[in-house]
């Protein structure tokens, strides 16, 4: 596996934990279609919640939350349209939010954590 998604999934455990140790449950990780893949979905009370997670080890590139533009939004947007279509039962009743936890630093597991809701 390459660097750069070892670190990857190190970031997506850790949202995974924080999101835990708030009271979500977590309901799938890296779920795969086609047309992409969604890194958490996640319960929150009556909300259904999509978490994009991003990790970096600096910001020499930019912040990682700058990496989702409007078009990757869209896309989430489409996956997790497809994901309730997958997964009825556990969705229904929820509002759809879609989230983004960027993970700066050089070990995602003590790195600064920024979650962002409802991204719109």
């Amino acid at each position: 596996m390459a660097h750069k998604d070892v670190l990857g999934r190190a970031g997506e455990e850790r949202a995974a934990r924080y999101l835990q140790s708030r009271g979500y449950t977590v309901l799938d990780r890296n779920w795969r279609i086609r047309e992409g893949e969604l890194d958490l979905v996640a319960a929150s009370g009556a909300e259904l919640v999509v978490v994009e997670v991003k990790t970096r080890r600096g910001e020499g590139f930019g912040h990682p939350l700058e990496a989702i533009d409007r078009r990757k939004q869209s896309r989430l947007w489409r996956l997790a349209m497809a994901w309730i279509a997958a997964h009825p039962d556990e969705a229904q009743g929820r509002r759809l939010r879609i989230d983004a936890i960027a993970i700066v630093g050089p070990d995602p597991s003590c790195a600064h954590l920024e979650h962002l809701e409802d991204l719109r």
